[in-house]
C-alpha cells in the first residue's frame, strides 16, 4: 500500500481577505453581492451627503455624489 502524499502548505498571499496580512485598524471587507442584494446601484449615507455606488455591464464599480 502507498502512503498519502503530505499536504502542501502554502504561503499566505497578502490580500484584504487575509486577516493575517490586513493592517491593523482595517475594516473587514464586504462582499459586493451582500452590498447589491441583486440590484444595480445603492445609496450609500456618509456625513449627510448621499452617494451612488452601482455597477458597469463589465463589474466595474462607480461612486457618484
Amino acid at each position: 500500500m502507498t502512503p498519502a502524499p503530505s499536504p502542501i502548505t502554502l504561503p499566505l498571499r497578502p490580500g484584504p481577505s487575509n486577516p493575517a496580512t490586513r493592517p491593523s485598524g482595517a475594516s473587514t471587507p464586504v462582499q459586493s453581492t451582500d452590498l447589491f442584494k441583486g440590484q444595480k446601484s445603492v445609496v450609500i449615507e456618509h456625513n449627510g451627503t448621499s452617494y451612488r455606488l452601482q455597477t458597469t455591464k463589465l463589474g466595474k464599480l462607480i461612486l457618484t455624489k
